[in-house]
């Protein structure tokens, strides 16, 4: 019976009726006696569990002693009643029961009929028995994106940095990967005369170190890899995602579709007053100041507010998750025009470059960043991370493997000319980013400029990456040097130890 209940071929009041009228001869030593005490309304809200409480009453165990002497087990008892109804199993000879059966028929016949009509109600309310009841399960925060303290989440800690850095691709709350049809041929010409230079030597030994490859045209120079890591791992790159909108802007320009001079506003009507009267170059060459600072020796800066929209961390209690264009779109700002003579980074103007270029070309920037994967030839996956409407995180959310940055890195060493004749970007931009610059960087990286989305020094072309990675590309010599790390610092970011290691790859780069 309780069988038929919980599969939901019976209701709960139409078993108990079956259970009153059923014949001895359906079975005659197994019979089932209902009976019903106060409060009908409770035994109504405990459908689930009313064929699991059984104990027996008082009569049934009488009855038990005067029916059967050859019955010894017990009657069944595997939790305590109900509070307000209970039931037993009988056992005995054919003809003993129905007197049994008549005298609890007999016994409260209207509180029994209240809580039958208790019941009908109640199902109509609640689900059929034989489903599941609904409940909570409880959870805990993700341990990785749960900010722990300084105000970051645990994978960017210093203690879990390097590891969060290595897999940062699987840790991301939303991400997108994209792989290329064709591969961009690499093979080894080793000179290991590159690793026995004292510079080279010196950022190989640093305990912070992920690997570093040196690739000139279809050739390895060199590469070295941590012991923990290897050319198969993907790294994050951070910022060097950012050279992205040079290949895209760039495009975007020589196809008519977007004016440096042009105020922002007039792309994207919605801006808020952080970039409306912002010119588009401005905002490229990271001349734009307004009221989001990108300092990341404050751990409360507003850098780490954007971050919960692109789930690299949960957003505090309370606090709306966002999306990377509702987060731009709140950025204020009054006189916009840098007066500092310095680049001002802003990694959220890099985004915006990204909206425009989706915008004014109809075209998703999933749909640019597959044809630069296409183009680059990369053998492995490009992933990137992006918010949960899908928007890619341009400024920063791309994970790759050493040899498949060097890959992209090559579009800008052959100004945007890819595999089987694939173009991205615009050589002439491209060309313009290196005479042209921007801004120069602050001290003591001021010998060198931001320009449309890349460092400069008038001859190679690059990128940093937040936690010590850079990337550079000498169109002169189509030589590419990478170098991947994991600073371990509060702040990830150390002026000191980047410098120097630029103007190293840089001298690697120039040589023919």
């Amino acid at each position: 019976m309780a069988a038929l209940v919980c599969a939901g071929k019976v209701t709960s009041a139409k078993s108990m009726r079956l259970a009153r009228e059923a014949p001895d001869e359906v079975n005659p030593r197994v019979n089932v006696v209902i009976e019903f005490y106060e409060d009908a309304a409770l035994v109504a809200s405990a459908l689930t569990g009313l064929f699991w409480r059984a104990i027996p009453s008082q009569e049934s165990r009488s009855y038990r002693s005067r029916s059967s002497s050859r019955q010894k087990k017990p009657a069944i008892q595997r939790l305590p009643p109900a509070p307000t109804a209970s039931f037993f199993v009988a056992h005995g000879p054919p003809g003993s029961l129905p007197s049994a059966r008549r005298r609890h028929r007999n016994l409260r016949v209207k509180p029994f009929k209240r809580a039958q009509r208790a019941l009908v109600d109640q199902s109509q309310k609640q689900p059929q028995l034989g489903k599941a009841r609904h409940m909570t399960l409880p959870s805990i925060a993700n341990p990785d994106l749960a900010i722990v303290f300084d105000n970051k989440p645990r994978w960017n800690l210093p203690d879990y940095r390097r590891r969060g850095f290595h897999n940062l691709h699987t840790t991301v709350r939303y991400a997108m990967s994209l792989r290329a049809p064709r591969v961009q041929p690499l093979r080894k010409d080793v000179d290991w005369t590159i690793g026995e230079r004292p510079g080279v030597a010196r950022y190989l030994a640093m305990p912070h170190f992920s690997a570093f490859v040196v690739v000139r045209g279809e050739r390895i120079l060199y590469e070295a890899y941590a012991p923990d890591f290897g050319p198969e791992r993907p790294h994050s790159i951070q910022s060097i995602t950012k050279t992205t909108l040079n290949l895209m802007l760039g495009r975007a320009v020589a196809d008519g579709l977007v004016n440096l001079d042009d105020q922002i506003r007039k792309y994207l009507p919605e801006i808020g007053t952080g970039y409306a009267e912002a010119t588009v170059k401005a905002v490229a060459d990271m001349n734009v100041a307004n009221d989001f600072i990108e300092d990341y020796s404050d751990p409360y800066a507003p850098i780490y507010d954007w971050e919960p929209a692109f789930g690299w961390r949960l957003p505090l209690d309370g606090q709306k998750e966002g999306t990377t264009r509702s987060f731009i779109c709140g950025i204020t700002g009054g006189d916009l025009a840098n007066r500092t003579g310095e680049a001002l980074y802003k990694s959220t103007n890099t985004d915006v470059l990204g909206w425009i270029v989706e915008r004014v070309s109809g075209r998703p920037l999933r749909d640019w960043l597959i044809e630069i994967v296409e183009a680059a030839g990369l053998e492995g996956c490009f992933h990137i991370s992006c918010d949960r409407e899908g928007v890619p995180l341009v400024c920063g959310g791309t994970c790759l493997t050493a040899r498949d940055l060097a890959r992209y890195g090559l579009l800008f060493a052959r100004k945007g000319e890819g595999v089987d004749g694939r173009r991205v970007g615009d050589a002439a931009f491209i060309e313009e980013t290196r005479r042209n610059p921007g801004p120069v960087y602050p001290k003591p990286r001021d010998w060198m400029r931001y320009s449309r989305q890349t460092f400069t020094d008038g001859t190679w072309l690059g990128h940093g990456g937040y936690g010590g990675q850079f990337m550079l590309a000498n169109p002169d010599t189509g030589t590419v040097v990478v170098y991947f790390s994991v600073l371990e610092n509060s702040s990830a970011m150390d002026p000191n130890f980047s410098g120097p290691l630029v103007k190293m790859m840089a001298e690697l780069a120039a040589e023919t």
